[in-house]
């Protein structure tokens, strides 16, 4: 797993939201943004996540942040998370891995004995000009919001 790391230079990228609109990095030239992967919608720890996110929405666009959730699930499953839990921000739907390779997000996991690949959670602070400013290794899903925010 090649992670990105503070300082590199995020690659460009062109992916779906939940909606089937086109995002890409350039989108945000000149805003910070926050990019969270996570493996798997509507599952616990992510859901927990997500919506510690959503409930401090209004503290990290005060602060400046743009929000983008990553997970490998469709725009269908997306749309469903999102529409559920009434999340502000897109959630990328990489089905194929777009952001998540680009990232370096993907690798192997262990979970109750069992090793496989999979995404790693982690947070990505990217400043203005689209240099990771921070990466979150050790993301705490309750107060997620927090960890970006200091």
């Amino acid at each position: 797993m090649n992670t990105l790391k503070q300082g590199d230079i995020v690659p460009n990228f062109e992916v779906f939201d939940e909606q089937g609109n086109i995002i890409k990095l350039s989108d945000y030239k000149g805003k910070k943004l926050v990019v969270f992967f996570y493996p798997a919608a509507s599952t616990p720890t992510c859901t927990v996540e997500a919506c510690n996110l959503r409930d401090h929405y209004k503290e990290l666009s005060d602060a400046g942040y743009e929000i983008l959730g990553v997970s490998a699930d469709t725009q269908r499953k997306q749309s469903n998370f999102k529409k559920k839990h009434e999340f502000q921000y897109p959630l990328i739907a990489d089905v194929d891995k777009v952001m998540i390779n680009a990232f370096g997000v993907w690798g192997s996991k262990k979970f109750m004995g069992r090793t496989f690949d999979g995404i790693h959670r982690k947070t990505f602070v990217i400043d203005e000009e689209g240099k990771v400013d921070r990466v979150i290794d050790a993301v705490k899903a309750k107060i997620h919001a927090a960890q970006i925010l200091e």
